[in-house]
């Protein structure tokens, strides 16, 4: 059931390959810090309109504005423009 409706929307699956469970890993990271450093520290949204803009405010300062001594302090629209 839930392949069929995946199917319908052209939607891929993100799962693992077979022997290596760390492939999501970077995205899961990320998605736990942002649970906790944004959704966590805002009011909960009303609205769907409400959750977009939250959400799409928590990837704006998470990507442009958020420094991090990992990255030697600075942004990751920064750290990879200088690795470019």
């Amino acid at each position: 059931m839930l392949n069929n409706f995946l199917g319908r929307y052209n939607v891929t699956r993100s799962m693992s390959r077979p022997g290596t469970p760390y492939d999501n890993a970077p995205m899961e990271r990320w998605w736990n810090e942002f649970k906790l450093r944004w959704m966590a520290r805002h009011p909960l949204a009303k609205t769907c309109e409400e959750l977009v803009r939250l959400v799409e405010e928590g990837i704006e300062y998470f990507n442009h504005h958020n420094r991090s001594a990992q990255r030697n302090g600075l942004t990751p629209d920064e750290y990879w423009s200088e690795a470019a």
